[in-house]
């Protein structure tokens, strides 16, 4: 189970995107954010696609591993395809069945709406694939720095996220355990039907919370044993140091995100 979930890992190649500032990293997954929302025709969807795509290669990880990082979400983007093709109506009528009948953008918007997901999700990853959980949190807590001024915890929220990516795998983990004892007594998931499936899976609720947050309060007596308090002065063993190659990172987004913005007012 644990393999098959990518968002989260990091995967060291070296290359050119690994050695950026992480708070350039997570500026320009904004930017793409601002990207998404604002491509809404099939050129600026194509130009999108494309600059992901030049991006995704300069990581040196395979393309292949960004799509799987979007598989597990495969059902969730077909209900939005279902849900946007009976909704909006329009255009001319491509299927008729008794009252109902699929219209043409109605299928565009499903299209559209699972391009830009599956665009998203794939260049999230990016942002884990070359960031390592303590470099982003530390990028994190630097970006919400300015937010104190009105009160805003930076090190507690980029604390909180970076305790979040941590539990992921060792949640993960818990219940394949859990799995694995099950299938011992004659419970395999793979050979039930997809109802029994849902019922043990519904099963395994309870178990996994209560062992996440027994993994969390024995995280917190480990953090105050060793002294922890939030606000308290410490010092970096790696300081963050913004290079002109981070500009221009930023910069290259800034420049796709106005020609999106440019092609979906044009």
């Amino acid at each position: 189970m644990r393999e098959k979930l990518l968002i989260g890992r990091l995967i060291d190649t070296g290359s050119p995107v690994h050695q950026l500032d992480p708070r350039s990293k997570l500026t320009a997954m904004l930017l793409y954010a601002v990207m998404v929302v604002a491509a809404r025709t099939w050129p600026a969807l194509l130009c999108l696609t494309a600059f992901s795509v030049l991006i995704m290669v300069i990581t040196r990880i395979p393309l292949g591993t960004y799509l799987k990082a979007a598989k597990p979400l495969r059902l969730l983007m077909l209900f939005i395809l279902i849900v946007q093709c009976l909704a909006v109506k329009g255009g001319s009528v491509l299927v008729s069945i008794g009252s109902w009948h699929l219209d043409a953008a109605g299928l565009q918007a499903g299209i559209y709406a699972v391009v830009r997901m599956t665009l998203l999700v794939s260049f999230t990853a990016l942002l884990t694939f070359t960031t390592s959980p303590g470099q982003l949190n530390q990028g994190m807590e630097g970006m919400l720095r300015p937010f104190e001024r009105i009160g805003i915890s930076a090190e507690r929220l980029s604390l909180m996220t970076g305790i979040a990516l941590r539990f992921i795998p060792a949640i993960l983990d818990e219940a394949q355990t859990i799995l694995k004892a099950q299938a011992s007594r004659g419970a395999d998931l793979r050979e039930l039907p997809w109802k029994d499936k849902g019922r043990m899976l519904m099963a395994l609720l309870v178990p996994v919370t209560v062992g996440a947050f027994r993994r969390a309060e024995d995280l917190t007596a480990s953090m105050e044993s060793r002294g922890y308090r939030i606000g308290a002065p410490r010092s970096r063993y790696r300081p963050l140091i913004w290079s002109m190659a981070d500009t221009w990172f930023v910069v290259a987004f800034a420049i796709m995100c106005l020609t999106m913005i440019w092609i979906g007012i044009f």
